[in-house]
């Protein structure tokens, strides 16, 4: 390797830090900013330190705000995110796994059904007149089965990528040795195809749970609320505690940072394990 070459990688690996700074930690920062000021000092929305820290106090305020509605945010909208998720596993899983395996003509239909998915927005108003129809609007288990529908096609090009990868010869191997469907989609498979359900579960928790309209939507209510929803506690057109905001923000932020730093080669490594084979 050339000394040209090896000057041309450097520079662009530091341009690459440098760029990354700037999309995700210098925001970060300012949210942590505002979260630490007084009232004042944060509504000026300066990106400066704060002359007195009120980083606990305003932590307390915010758990306390609304009857502690935030604490009830959280637990729905983990409730949400984990049974949403797994149905988004288990059903696109099984899915892509027939339409890679198995070849007829309705592969062309379906396949078609699973690009729209992607590409035509969500009806709001037919969707509510249909939670309404089976009496699941305003419920959790409404809620649930919105945020997996709409999930849905995303992970099924995944797994039916990551599918690809995998010999048919395991397939033919287990049914000479006696193995029906199920048993060799979920003890021969199921088990090989742990990266892009990594990858399904990061990708589909953070979005559920950073996920503002369709519980807007379909989940209106405080006893239903989640933690996006709970913005609106600090910010109206007569007042506006846009420390608490950021703090509320800061919260919210959390959880789905902690996934993405813990999971990021899993990530990376389920998204283009189907890029060779698809």
């Amino acid at each position: 390797m050339s000394r040209r070459l090896q000057i041309q990688r450097w520079v662009v690996g530091i341009v690459a830090i440098l760029v990354s700074v700037v999309i995700f930690l210098v925001p970060f920062t300012f949210v942590v900013l505002q979260a630490a000021k007084n009232p004042g000092e944060a509504s000026d929305m300066n990106f400066d330190l704060p002359s007195t820290w009120h980083f606990w106090d305003n932590l307390v305020a915010v758990f306390q705000s609304n009857d502690g509605v935030i604490v009830t945010a959280f637990i729905n909208s983990t409730v949400l995110t984990i049974f949403s998720v797994i149905i988004m596993v288990v059903f696109a899983a099984m899915v892509g796994y027939v339409l890679q395996r198995k070849k007829t003509r309705w592969n062309p239909l379906i396949n078609f059904f699973v690009l729209a998915g992607l590409i035509v927005p969500p009806a709001v108003v037919p969707t509510i007149w249909v939670l309404q129809g089976t009496g699941l609007f305003k419920t959790m288990l409404g809620g649930i089965l919105i945020e997996a529908t709409f999930g849905l096609s995303f992970c099924i090009l995944l797994f039916r990528a990551f599918v690809a990868t995998i010999p048919r010869e395991l397939d033919e191997a287990s049914t000479i040795d006696g193995a029906g469907p199920l048993r060799i989609f979920f003890q021969v498979i199921l088990p090989l195809l742990r990266p892009v359900v990594v990858t399904v579960v990061v990708v589909q928790a953070v979005a559920v749970f950073n996920d503002f309209a369709n519980p807007l939507y379909f989940l209106p209510g405080s006893d239903l609320a989640t933690v996006q929803l709970t913005l609106y506690n600090f910010q109206s057109q007569s007042l506006s505690e846009f420390n608490l905001l950021f703090m509320d923000i800061l919260l919210i932020t959390i959880p789905p940072l902690v996934l993405y730093v813990f999971f990021n080669r899993q990530i990376v490594a389920g998204m283009t394990s189907g890029a060779i084979k698809g």
